[in-house]
């Protein structure tokens, strides 16, 4: 088994299925295909500029992939689905990082970070993903997808960027609260915690109210789900919270 670093950016159109469904179903049909396991997918916010294409929000979304698989093998599967599921007029790109070989992971974390304040050039991701031996290609229209794509992996190996994509289901309803401990919060969900927005780590057996749209952040390489105190009850963190992430 290998650990390996998957992205993909800039597949869908307005009205189309969004990057975010389609990085899950890649991640689900690796996973399946190999006997592996794959990751939450996250969410890795980019720089809105009027000089980047992007649908609604440009952000490149990102998983990790533990599987037999070569990297051959995880990019035919990957080009596969991108190609059936991208909207014609999207530029994909996709990014495959083998998280076992020799990178420079500081010069990926800072192409990352330069790209939620930069534009920046394809030309710039091709060169550094050559020296860095990540796979990088573009599968449709201008491939603009590539600089997103190479971004978010080096956005998720920071280990404190990026939202898990969707909410996270507990049986309740947006309009319904509904309280577990944090022991049954992550036995239900996969989370590895809850953490305050002040980074407090909860005890297994602190209670916190669910309501509205639940969302977990990715947090000191951890899947984690964010709370704040209200009137001595932890419930999960609104919007204004997420927003750093």
């Amino acid at each position: 088994m290998k650990n390996w670093l998957i992205c993909i950016d800039d597949t869908d159109d307005i009205g189309t299925k969004g990057t975010g469904e389609i990085a899950e179903e890649i991640a689900l049909l690796l996973a399946n295909i190999s006997g592996g396991k794959a990751s939450f997918v996250t969410r890795h916010q980019l720089f809105v500029h009027p000089d980047i294409p992007y649908t609604s929000h440009n952000s490149a979304m990102c998983f990790a992939l533990r599987s037999p698989l070569t990297r051959a093998e995880i990019h035919q599967y990957a080009v596969a689905h991108l190609i059936a599921e991208s909207a014609p007029k999207a530029d994909p790109g996709l990014a495959i990082l083998d998280l076992g070989s020799q990178y420079d992971a500081t010069a990926l974390m800072d192409f990352g970070r330069r790209a939620k304040t930069e534009v920046l050039t394809k030309l710039a991701a091709y060169e550094l993903a050559e020296q860095l031996n990540i796979q990088l290609t573009e599968h449709g229209g201008t491939g603009q997808g590539v600089i997103g794509a190479l971004a978010g992996l080096g956005l998720r190996l920071m280990g404190s960027d990026g939202r898990v994509k969707g909410q996270i289901k507990l049986g309740q309803f947006e309009d319904v609260a509904l309280e577990l401990s944090v022991a049954d919060i992550l036995e239900q969900t996969g989370l590895d915690a809850v953490m305050s927005t002040e980074r407090h780590l909860l005890a297994a057996d602190d209670r916190v109210l669910l309501k509205g749209k639940v969302k977990a952040v990715y947090l000191g390489h951890q899947f984690v789900l964010l709370v704040d105190r209200e009137a001595q009850t932890w419930r999960n963190a609104g919007k204004r919270a997420l927003q750093a992430y």
